[in-house]
């Protein structure tokens, strides 16, 4: 009795059936079904506890949002590809392989597509929902500087003590439109491959190559046409004959853009003003070395200005590159101390005791050490100094120990937020182009004529006439009125 009722629950499969049942007893089947209902499991479970707040580990929302997803369209990639094969094997248990048909008027077809549609519509909207939240995530600091912890470790720590701190990597590094978010996902590719293979660069080059031009990005805030007059700015410095009073040297730059009274551009920003283009020719990869200058002024005019003892690589002759805020605002957001202004600032803000004889010197010579790692840093910079204290006069030191000791720490804690030995970034790795400051100090320099405006400003550019780019002081700053 019992075969008949199994022969007749056989004769009445049709091939939908044959197909879902034996999808369910197939490995490759059963394991596409719990791919896809785990994933979409754990991807709920991650979205709500984001979403609370119960969720601030970085690699949790790349997990929830970027790999899960991808295990979920795998699963349903897998199971009918499992339906498929198991398909092809029916002629080994004797089945017909009929076509497969949708019969709207059959009561469990009918039934069978309702419940396919409904999981579609479930599955779709979580998969838009993570998608959208994890679109978000990849745009986010946190993203950008946490997840590949020891590569962006130097240049997170940076950018969250920056004027800019505030404002997203990407409004940067891509902002808006849909040609930059395309090409930094494919360079993001490149990206985590280098990761995954430990070969990217140590240090980070910069400049950044193909960084979007500073016109899409820097001037959505900041308008060179309204830059006017000047600023005042004061530079306090130590010296180790003198750590209580230090040298004052107050300067008016001389800002420019458009002058509203004459409606002339002037000043520094007169480089980027309506109507004028400068275009260079750097021999290097850091630009530091520029062959060539091309001019273009407001009234049409146009220069060439060569500096003769620059010869430029056959690769790079037609590497010209149109001058933006970047090429002098080059660290606009992650910027780097050198160790003289970490010590003075010390000095200035009273967390280095200059009561302390011979304690600037001291704290250079700690701060300015080979390392080799920054844990080593960590131990020995705070008794190193103490050791260089006593040195000098043991009777200081009873004195004033516990100031030493604070120093060593305030110094310690800039140590670890300037220099990563892993990531072979040292004091002077990363220098600015703002001005032309020209210090040796500890081994480390600022050398004016490879940084900053002497790049061009150097009266060694001429053209055709002899005309040089000047070097005149009060073309960028004077003595404040």
């Amino acid at each position: 009795m019992a075969d008949n009722v199994n022969s007749t629950e056989k004769a009445d499969r049709g091939p939908w059936q044959y197909i879902i049942r034996g999808m369910w007893r197939t490995p490759l089947g059963l394991f596409g079904v719990l791919l896809t209902t785990i994933s979409i499991t754990l991807m709920v479970v991650g979205l709500v506890f984001d979403l609370l707040g119960f969720i601030e580990n970085p690699y949790a929302n790349l997990f929830t949002y970027l790999v899960l997803p991808g295990g979920m369209l795998t699963g349903l990639a897998i199971i009918p590809i499992a339906a498929w094969l198991r398909r092809r094997q029916w002629h080994k248990f004797g089945i017909s392989r009929e076509h497969l048909h949708i019969n709207l008027s059959d009561k469990k077809h009918r039934k069978g597509l309702v419940i396919f549609v409904v999981l579609s519509v479930v599955n779709i909207s979580i998969l838009g929902l993570i998608g959208y939240e994890g679109y978000h995530f990849t745009e986010t600091p946190t993203f950008c500087g946490k997840v590949c912890h020891q590569v962006m470790e130097p240049e997170y720590t940076v950018y969250k003590r920056s004027p800019h701190a505030k404002v997203a990597c990407v409004e940067c590094h891509i902002g808006p439109g849909a040609e930059w978010f395309v090409r930094s996902k494919i360079s993001g590719l490149r990206q985590v491959v280098a990761v995954m293979t430990n070969s990217y660069s140590r240090p980070i080059p910069s400049p950044v190559e193909h960084l979007r031009p500073a016109r899409d990005t820097c001037e959505n805030c900041h308008w060179p046409d309204k830059f006017h007059g000047k600023k005042v700015k004061s530079i306090k410095h130590f010296t180790n004959d003198d750590q209580k009073n230090p040298e004052v040297t107050d300067i008016a730059l001389h800002i420019g853009g458009r002058n509203p009274e004459t409606g002339a551009f002037e000043g520094i920003h007169w480089h980027v003003s309506d109507g004028v283009e400068i275009q260079y020719l750097a021999a290097d990869d850091k630009r530091t070395q520029i062959a060539r200058v091309k001019v273009k002024r407001p009234d049409n005019t146009r220069d060439e200005f060569v500096k003769a003892d620059i010869e430029v690589p056959e690769e790079k002759a037609d590497n010209w590159r149109v001058m933006d805020c970047i090429d002098c605002h080059n660290r606009p957001t992650h910027i780097y101390d050198m160790p003289e202004d970490v010590v003075d600032f010390g000095l200035l803000s009273k967390r280095i005791n200059s009561d302390i004889p011979g304690i600037r010197e001291d704290a250079l010579a700690v701060l300015t050490a080979q390392y080799a790692s920054q844990e080593e840093a960590a131990e020995k910079i705070g008794p190193d100094l103490l050791a260089l204290q006593y040195k000098r006069d043991p009777q200081n030191v009873a004195k004033y120990k516990e100031d030493i000791k604070k120093a060593g720490i305030y110094l310690t804690e800039k140590y670890l937020g300037n220099v990563w030995p892993r990531m072979n970034v040292f004091w002077g790795t990363y220098q600015s182009h703002l001005g032309h400051r020209s210090e040796d100090y500890g081994g480390y320099k600022y050398a004016s004529a490879d940084f900053g405006c002497f790049r061009c400003h150097d009266e060694e550019h001429e053209n055709n006439s002899g005309e040089s780019i000047p070097q005149n002081c009060d073309l960028c700053h004077d003595e404040p009125e």
